[in-house]
């Protein structure tokens, strides 16, 4: 999860069961999973999301079977909810295949919950395939010393096995065999917002204002998506190194593990254990363990002041005072002169000075103390998606009067953008 506190301390290899969960997962022949997620049912002394047995499964009617294939849409850009998982259930040797047996050169990267693989599966039947044939696959892979363990494994199968949107990293399958746990995803090949803001790689080109425009609104509208039924997902773990990035820069939210159904019955908030990362984490839900929608609105105004700045949220290598970064330079948002000296200096002459003071305006509110005083995401993407169109050139017969037409953001820096070294994702 990234520098967490608060970590589950219940990881349990071979975890046992309540009468709701099956003893092992089930597989078909056609390789889909044959045992069906209820996203919204909770078992009521764990409060955790069921997995019906099989048996369970078979006895859906005529009438549920069809509603299967119906979706509940309650998002643009076709986000949906579907009525079952469409998971592919991999046995560990496919996966031990299309990872070359998890040779340490299709390492990915590693974290809390283990290592990260590259794979290789054909695209059509999700088979997996020899190295270099097929698509590449992401394949997550449990530590059995993580502290997240099977709690977190299940939140990612149960939420991204039903929750479908262009702005959240699609989940292809799992595989659950004895004490091996793994979960498959589509592959990211930009990789995550932290590496191509934080990380000192000469192989990767410094975002430009404009696609960092581009995703912020993308995974503004994932959240978004999340937020907008009235079954509420809070997504609880927003930051940079949750949104990955596919080949054209389009943003996905990733690592469900901390993910929770937001308040019913009227309520304004669920009570939780507080778990999630320093720096990102909304004050009210650290003082009282109070999670609420708008706590993910916090989450994103502190990714937002990353990328204006190109600084980490959170770095103990910064003088005192300054390492953390809300309580740094939040303050000086509402100042123009201030603002000026605090843009990240790769951005200089690519932003306009009105956009930069709405973007940072925006920001401003997302970080208010009072989760009621924040816009919801909705809002946001409705703000950044105006900033967008102001940036856009627009075409003009006089190119050198349309260019000069616009007062363009210099930056005058009194700190260098990049000044902390790359912290583990999962500490």
């Amino acid at each position: 999860m990234g520098n967490c506190f608060g970590s589950s301390n219940s990881h349990h290899p071979n975890p046992s069961f309540s009468s709701n969960y099956p003893q092992t997962p089930g597989t078909s022949n056609n390789g889909t999973s044959s045992t069906t997620t209820d996203l919204f049912t909770t078992n009521s002394s764990a409060g955790k999301s069921r997995f019906f047995s099989e048996e369970q499964a078979s006895e859906t009617t005529k009438e549920d079977e069809e509603e299967k294939e119906e979706v509940e849409e309650w998002s643009a850009r076709k986000g949906r909810i579907l009525k079952s998982p469409n998971l592919k259930v991999f046995t560990f040797a496919e996966l031990k295949f299309a990872t070359k047996n998890f040779r340490g050169d299709s390492l990915l990267g590693q974290g809390g919950f283990g290592k990260v693989y590259r794979g290789w599966v054909d695209e059509k039947t999700l088979a997996p395939s020899k190295s270099s044939t097929g698509m590449i696959v992401a394949i997550k892979k449990l530590n059995s010393e993580s502290v997240q363990g099977f709690d977190e494994w299940q939140s990612e199968v149960n939420f991204l096995g039903r929750l479908s949107h262009p702005n959240l990293v699609k989940l292809l399958g799992y595989c659950w065999e004895d004490t091996e746990l793994l979960l498959v995803y589509e592959f990211m090949p930009k990789g995550s917002l932290e590496n191509h803001l934080f990380r000192r790689n000469p192989a990767i080109e410094p975002l430009s204002w404009e696609l960092r425009l581009k995703i912020a609104i993308g995974a503004a509208h994932g959240l978004a998506f999340l937020h907008s039924s009235d079954k509420k997902v809070i997504y609880r773990d927003f930051k940079a190194s949750n949104i990955l990035l596919d080949a054209n820069y389009t943003a996905k939210i990733s690592d469900f593990g901390l993910a929770k159904l937001g308040p019913s019955g009227g309520e304004s908030h669920v009570t939780t254990r507080v778990m999630g990362t320093y720096g990102y984490a909304a004050p009210e839900y650290i003082a009282t363990g109070h999670l609420y929608v708008k706590s993910d609105v916090y989450g994103f105004g502190v990714v937002l002041l990353e990328m204006l700045t190109g600084l980490r949220a959170l770095d103990t290598k910064r003088p005192s005072g300054q390492q953390n970064l809300v309580e740094w330079l939040k303050a000086d948002l509402s100042h123009k002169r201030k603002l000026k000296t605090m843009i990240d200096g790769r951005i200089e002459g690519q932003c306009s000075s009105k956009a930069v003071w709405q973007a940072a305006q925006i920001t401003l509110k997302c970080l208010e103390p009072d989760p009621k005083s924040r816009p919801s995401m909705k809002e946001v993407v409705e703000v950044l998606e105006r900033i967008e169109a102001m940036e856009k050139p627009k075409e003009s017969k006089n190119s050198s009067s349309s260019s000069h037409s616009t007062k363009r953001w210099h930056v005058q820096q009194s700190f260098p953008p990049l000044r902390s070294p790359l912290h583990s994702r999962r500490q």
